[in-house]
């Protein structure tokens, strides 16, 4: 494994009952500093791989580490720096957004200058600092998934690992969760997520995996898989040779 890596994926395999091989022998790596697109058709494998990565899903093929520790031996060790956003977040609808929040950050024992800090700081970027005291069940999907990037961001993850993020926000929260990305990878933190948009995978990401069928077809720097070409029919050529 590479010490180095925030994320490491190596010989990743995952199936469901005995005939259907969801993941496939998968690696990959992300280096801090990266913003790293993984993508796919649906059922390509995406979300299964995610869902490894965070703990939600056991596997037992294969080794991922995240900051040098061990998902499925040191599970504590690898949630303490990682942050996931779902494609559809579950959030708790009795709870106002603030007191979801400050739950969030009871979890990971952030104090409370810097949770105030943080709270202010991201809420006043996505535009819900005066809906934070209403409950999250009066929210629409784009505010309850606001309110999930606040969670994610407020203990200051090293690893951003995010599923489709793009869907259901509006416009500006796109854009603002973007440079949020970018602001983190800057300071040396990983971003990894699963997208179909591929405009988006190739104005954002440095490194991109696409994956078919379980497989990684093609990985690399957004420069090396393209060759001048755009990311969309790089992605057509893998495609078409599997």
């Amino acid at each position: 494994m590479n010490s180095n890596a925030i994320l490491e994926i190596r010989n990743f395999s995952k199936s469901y009952g005995t005939d259907k091989m969801a993941v496939d022998k998968l690696s990959l790596s992300v280096m801090g500093g990266d913003i790293f697109g993984f993508i796919g058709h649906n059922g390509a494998g995406k979300s299964t791989t995610i869902r490894a990565v965070v703990g939600v899903l056991d596997f037992t093929e294969g080794e991922i580490a995240i900051d040098g520790h061990s998902v499925r031996d040191e599970p504590m060790a690898c949630k303490r720096v990682t942050a996931y956003i779902p494609d559809n977040p579950d959030l708790y609808e009795n709870l106002t957004g603030l007191q979801y929040l400050n739950f969030v950050a009871d979890v990971f024992g952030i104090g409370a200058a810097e949770r105030e800090e943080r709270i202010r700081k991201y809420a006043d970027m996505f535009e819900i600092t005066n809906d934070l005291g209403d409950l999250i069940g009066a929210y629409s999907h784009g505010m309850k998934q606001k309110v999930a990037i606040l969670s994610a961001l407020i203990h200051d993850p090293k690893l951003l690992v995010l599923d489709e993020p793009f869907v259901g926000l509006d416009p500006k929260a796109a854009f603002t969760l973007k440079a949020v990305m970018r602001d983190m990878c800057g300071r040396g933190a990983a971003v990894f997520f699963s997208t179909h948009v591929l405009d988006v995978a190739e104005k954002l990401c440095n490194k991109v995996a696409i994956i078919k069928r379980g497989r990684i077809i093609a990985s690399g720097t957004i420069e090396a898989l393209t060759e001048g070409h755009s990311l969309e029919e790089a992605f057509l050529e893998a495609d078409s040779h599997e």
